[in-house]
């Protein structure tokens, strides 16, 4: 019970119950309080063996037990009817205070009086979308989009230049600095021009980024107008102007083409493909795929010619809002943020395209860390509930992480981002890790491991159908990963995620998927061939059958 509803009379009242054991008469009296708080069943169970009642009376018991519950609580809600209609008859009770009290519970509790949804602009933006990226009028938004994503890269690199020769002037006023020091220069004055020059880069960097913010703004706001607009004058068919508009002129697609072929060539990517098939008794089949790429590379938009049609967008805007969303892992630390490391190139490669969907990143991350300082209030109050029970020192190295650091997330955790202006995924998996995951002594119990397992389950209840993996756990190699650290690793991740991957058949049914196992782009390509042999030899790939006939 709740402690801030009123107190309900309690009473006890006896339960009779008569059989026979032989030719012997037996009774059993018990007291029973009312109104009933515990299962009927429980109650049954224990009767039966604290009171060493013989087996043949357990249904009999069952059925006197069930009736005499339902007769005296039926007779508790008479009694109680009846006092409260001579409330109401005394005055005791207002009636329009009662009356206003049943029509509010019945108009929120029945749908009929429910009110109406209000439309919402995202919906029927996401709706026209979808209908639109699937008609002829797909390659004038992709272009429209290019358009958008050119401007962009132009106003990124005007401030990548500035940024440059800021750095460079400020470069060589310290190095002037510098050799003054101890002539007509002291510390304080190397301190005050590095405080000067930090807080005009500080000053600059701010510039750019409002300014990007406002040009990202106003592009959203005319591209979702434009698309409107665009559906709209699609209902007219008599509307020749817009059919004409959206034609695809043939020669862009080939210049398009071209360009995509030359950049292939140029950065060329190592891959092998797999199909297998995993299940006991309903077998189900999945496509894998092992790829030596820079885990970037699915995120960058690459640099075609200006008038080209981004086909390489064409797949990811087709399946936006659909069943067969991408979803890519990004090794991440216990911050909440986008300011080092593999995080900032992740956010400066988010900008470079503005975002037509859904929020900024930084709008993301806010409401994350705004949902995780919640999160750790909810958990911290419940362990103050509950200040007897045991704990390991697991738990108690955990507890003092966030009372240390109450806004950072443990190893294992993860944090879940949404695009629509990445290349080749549309969910960002940012998965916490920690030093541990370089050391070669890691097992299938480590926090890493579990969080694929953990994400792996959001993409069976998500409609994620293509997930890339890091293979290694890891973005980037180092000395210490040598030939037989890279197979240990590798085949404990293989292993668990075909584990986990006969898991899903329970979480989703047994839906095909594709897993694409990442590997670092510097990795040798010998390397890469003994990952490569090794994954049939765990996985179940499905054999070849070459059919002949019989003359």
């Amino acid at each position: 019970m709740k402690k801030n509803k009123a107190k309900v009379s309690s009473t006890e009242k006896q339960f009779e119950f008569h059989f026979h054991a032989g030719r012997q008469a037996c009774a059993l009296t018990v007291p029973v309080r009312f109104p009933m708080e515990e299962n009927v069943s429980d109650l049954h169970g224990r009767l039966m063996l604290l009171h060493r009642l013989p087996c043949f009376v357990e249904n009999d018991l069952r059925s006197a037990l069930c009736k005499f519950i339902d007769e005296e609580s039926i007779k508790d809600y008479d009694q109680e009817a009846v006092l409260s209609l001579e409330r109401l008859r005394t005055g005791e009770v207002d009636i329009e205070l009662l009356t206003s009290a049943w029509s509010k519970a019945y108009a929120e509790t029945t749908l009929e009086h429910a009110r109406p949804e209000e439309p919402n602009w995202d919906e029927d933006f996401a709706d026209v979308y979808h209908d639109l990226i699937h008609s002829p009028a797909s390659e004038t938004l992709l272009n429209l989009e290019h358009n958008y994503f050119v401007s962009i890269s132009e106003l990124i690199s005007e401030r990548d230049m500035e940024l440059k020769k800021l750095q460079e002037r400020q470069s060589v006023e310290m190095d002037k600095v510098m050799q003054e020091l101890g002539k007509t220069m002291s510390d304080q004055d190397v301190n005050a021009v590095a405080s000067q020059h930090f807080d005009a880069q500080q000053v600059l960097e701010n510039k750019w980024a409002n300014e990007l913010k406002q040009v990202t703004t106003i592009q959203k706001q005319e591209y979702q107008e434009w698309v409107m607009k665009l559906h709209q004058d699609l209902q007219n068919p008599n509307n020749s102007a817009i059919n004409e508009e959206i034609k695809v002129q043939p020669s862009q697609l080939r210049e398009s083409q071209e360009a995509s072929d030359r950049l292939f060539e140029e950065q060329r990517q190592l891959e092998e493909s797999f199909t297998i098939h995993l299940g006991a008794q309903l077998k189900t089949m999945h496509n894998l795929r092992l790829v030596r790429a820079d885990v970037l590379d699915f995120c960058q938009h690459k640099q075609h010619q200006r008038s080209g049609v981004k086909l390489q967008r064409l797949q990811t805007a087709l399946s936006l809002y659909s069943s067969s969303l991408c979803g890519l892992v990004l090794l991440v630390d216990n911050r909440i943020n986008s300011y080092s490391g593999i995080k900032r190139d992740f956010a400066t490669v988010s900008q470079e395209c503005t975002d037509f969907h859904f929020p900024r990143l930084e709008e993301q991350l806010e409401v994350v860390q705004q949902v995780v300082l919640y999160a750790r209030a909810q958990r911290n109050s419940k362990l103050k509930d509950q200040p007897d029970v045991p704990r390991n020192g697991s738990c108690e190295d955990k507890s003092k992480n966030l009372e240390r650091n109450p806004s950072n997330i443990l190893p294992g955790e993860f944090y879940i981002s949404r695009h629509s202006n990445l290349s080749e995924v549309h969910i960002v998996f940012h998965l916490c890790v920690d030093d541990n995951v370089r050391s070669g002594n890691i097992t299938a119990r480590d926090p890493a491991i579990m969080g694929l397992r953990n994400i792996l389950k959001v993409c069976c209840t998500h409609d994620i159908t293509t997930i890339t993996i890091p293979l290694l756990l890891v973005h980037d190699m180092s000395e210490e990963m040598t030939i037989p650290w890279c197979l240990k690793r590798a085949e404990l991740v293989f292993k668990c995620v075909k584990g986990f991957m006969m898991e899903m058949a329970s979480w989703d049914g047994g839906i095909s998927r594709t897993v694409q196992f990442l590997v670092p782009q510097s990795i040798s390509e010998e390397m890469f061939y003994q990952l490569s042999n090794m994954l049939p030899q765990i996985f179940r790939v499905s054999s070849t059958l070459t059919l002949t006939s019989k003359r």
